[in-house]
């Protein structure tokens, strides 16, 4: 896919490079609408395909979105023995593209590049940079180096290697943006390389979802809802029909649109399904969940699951809700633990998996009533930006706890911190219990978002992005 270029000049123009899926790529989207929107430039994006990108992206004049061929999947699943080859020949081949691809756009007067990954890209940039004379700036949203010790181990030469050149070519750099004080730190003391912070914030469209919103959205997915990734569970139960008056959430009489008392509470999570991400917290947490909900109902484990769901779908009160936990993603362990969901045997969770077009998965934040996530940081110096989507939504967070995140994180004002399964399900109890009009600690957190409020992605960029980007220019171009 390529959009027909302007004839702007080099000083109005700029580069945005993402060696990945463009689609989910939110934070280099948003760079590349404030560039056109907000700086009135010309914007070429050298990305990868994959998912749809945002439609304020496509549909927008000034930018120009320039498609590589991503690496084969066929070559990403070779038997181990192949891993070697792999690891020196895939960066070479995207090495090669990527240079092909800079090399024929019109010169910016700067390029934005993601970090990570940082092989073969910030080679790449940097020498099709210096060809074109224009300004190189990095985008640090991690380090490419522990996310390769992930699947490689520290002790690798590859990832030595790998560390040589995302410093060696990082203190190349023209300007560094970096997405939180503690990385702000490490590149100062240990890397040489002076960042300025640049907090990831959402833009306008992440907002509480209307009572209409949130009916026309659950209507969209009822297709999705209704199929379990196992045999029939407790929020399939009754939801065989399809009609416009009713979604498992909502309910429309006349012109009116209602919340259903016996509801489920819904719980968002937003995983890439890799290992930085430890999936079998939040199964683990859902299977205790389910018991401890059993035991403190004095619930009979003989029970048919029926029987419970019957007394659910008639609007039996209870003092813990079902919880519906949608999961949005795409990543290489989707399918196994996929397979895990299948096989639990659970009377009040369940659980869905999906991927969102990038209007709709906003509009899920805004109608769901905690999110949850799981995002460890391979670094320990980065911060998720799904939490990010998820307060600009005004929806609280139970989030992993690691070195950084009270950056963003703020417990008891807009989430909660947990380092396990069981303290993830005490907290799923605690928040969710006399759901949904007398759950005071979840209501709590919520109006503190309120109070809070959340600076917006533009605000942000206008802020800390643009001075840089000037200044770069100015220094670059003396």
């Amino acid at each position: 896919m390529m959009k027909k270029t302007s004839r702007k000049g080099k000083g109005g123009r700029a580069c945005v490079v993402v060696l990945g899926d463009l689609g989910r790529s939110p934070r280099m989207q948003y760079h590349a609408l404030s560039l056109a929107c907000q700086a009135n430039l010309e914007v070429d994006i050298v990305a990868y395909g994959g998912s749809q990108p945002h439609s304020a992206l496509l549909e927008h004049r000034s930018i120009h979105i320039h498609t590589m061929t991503p690496w084969p999947k066929f070559l990403q699943n070779l038997p181990w023995i192949f891993r070697p080859v792999t690891l020196l020949v895939k960066p070479l081949i995207q090495f090669l593209m990527l240079l092909w691809f800079l090399v024929r756009i019109r010169s910016p007067a700067f390029f934005i590049v993601q970090n990570p990954p940082s092989v073969p890209t910030l080679i790449a940039v940097k020498w099709v940079s210096v060809l074109k004379r224009s300004a190189f700036i990095i985008d640090w949203h991690n380090f490419g180096h522990t996310l390769l010790a992930l699947s490689l181990g520290r002790n690798s030469s590859f990832v030595a290697v790998y560390r040589w050149i995302e410093k060696h070519f990082g203190k190349m750099a023209d300007g560094s943006f970096c997405v939180t004080k503690a990385m702000q730190h490490e590149l100062a003391e240990n890397w040489d390389i002076k960042a300025t912070v640049f907090y990831d914030q959402s833009p306008e469209f992440f907002h509480v979802a209307s009572l209409l919103e949130k009916h026309e959205l659950f209507y969209r997915l009822h297709n999705n809802i209704i199929q379990p990734l196992g045999l029939q569970d407790c929020v399939s139960y009754g939801m065989l029909g399809h009609e416009h008056q009713e979604t498992f959430l909502t309910r429309l009489v006349g012109k009116d649109i209602f919340l259903k008392q016996n509801r489920p509470a819904v719980v968002v999570s937003s995983t890439s399904w890799t290992p930085d991400e430890d999936f079998n917290i939040l199964l683990e947490a859902a299977v205790m969940y389910d018991r401890r909900v059993a035991a403190l109902l004095n619930e009979d484990d003989s029970i048919p699951d029926e029987f419970v769901w019957k007394e659910i779908y008639d609007e039996k009160q209870c003092l813990f809700p079902r919880l519906l936990f949608i999961i949005t993603g795409k990543g290489p362990d989707k399918q196994e633990y996929e397979d895990k969901i299948s096989k639990l045997h659970l009377k009040r969770v369940a659980f869905r998996t999906m991927w969102l077009s990038a209007e709709d998965y906003p509009l899920l934040l805004g109608s769901a009533d905690l999110g949850v996530c799981l995002h460890t940081s391979s670094s320990g110096l980065d911060l998720p930006m799904k939490v990010v989507d998820m307060f600009g939504c005004g929806l609280p967070v139970c989030a992993v706890s690691y070195s950084c995140i009270d950056e963003l994180v703020k417990v008891g004002k807009n989430g909660i911190l947990f380092s396990s399964s069981s303290e993830l399900a005490d907290e799923l109890l605690m928040l969710f219990r006399g759901f949904p009009n007398e759950c005071n600690a979840l209501h709590s957190l919520k109006k503190s978002i309120v109070e809070m409020g959340s600076r917006r992605w533009s605000t942000e960029w206008e802020e800390h992005a643009k001075p840089l980007i000037s200044q770069v220019i100015t220094q670059y171009q003396d």
